[in-house]
């Protein structure tokens, strides 16, 4: 354990796991969209469904999606400041059964077209682990540089890949591979220990079978 995790994160209130936590799920969602959110669905469970309003949850999430830090003072006033940019909110409680009590599930269109959906959950101390990316299984912390593709599951796409990080000198730390169903479509879920220059994005953004490419700075 270390200090961060007896002390917690540096955030505006009250609670590092409805608030630091909240807003930090919806940092990563509007980073996974790649794309500025032009209208998002909000479906909260569990504790987060039970007391999002006194703790200030649903602001929380709302300036995430803003592009705002937990520690980001604007976080008090995200739902005004999301009216001003054009977001559109809607948020809905839910009383179906989830894996985790701080749990949402956030559905975004972006100004450019773009759609994604995820869930999340707060694990307390402000740490978050993303759950859910349209609709595939994954398990993403958001605490490292980290590179994720839609691709077609089929031989070689990940050699392919692996081999382009390797020739810009990458370093891999750790990477995961989830997919629907043989030779269906699949998410490849990259971590690396430095950012991934955009002469490498392209070249795998070129390989034939993926179909996008998103990379995430740590939050």
């Amino acid at each position: 354990m270390g200090v961060f995790d007896i002390i917690g994160p540096v955030m505006i209130g009250p609670s590092s796991s409805h608030t630091a936590g909240a807003a930090r799920i919806g940092l990563m969602a509007r980073k996974i969209l790649h794309d500025e959110p032009a209208a998002a669905t909000l479906t909260v469970y569990g504790s987060f469904a039970k007391t999002y309003k006194g703790h200030g949850t649903d602001k929380a999430l709302v300036a995430g999606l803003l592009g705002f830090s937990a520690d980001d003072t604007r976080l008090r006033n995200s739902f005004e400041l999301a009216a001003k940019a054009g977001l559109q909110i809607t948020l809905q409680r839910s009383d179906a059964e989830v894996n985790h009590p701080n749990t949402v599930r956030i559905a975004m269109t972006g100004k450019h077209g773009a759609q994604a959906e995820v869930l999340g959950v707060s694990l307390g101390g402000g740490k978050i682990e993303i759950r859910e990316i349209n609709g595939f299984d994954v398990s993403l912390s958001g605490e490292e540089h980290t590179l994720i593709t839609l691709h077609h599951d089929q031989p070689g796409i990940i050699a392919q890949a692996t081999t382009i990080l390797a020739i810009g000198h990458i370093n891999v730390s750790n990477m995961k591979v989830f997919r629907s169903g043989k030779h269906a479509d699949a998410v490849m879920i990259v971590c690396t220990d430095s950012p991934v220059p955009e002469e490498i994005i392209n070249l795998i953004r070129n390989i034939s079978a993926i179909k996008s490419v998103v990379t995430l700075s740590p939050l």
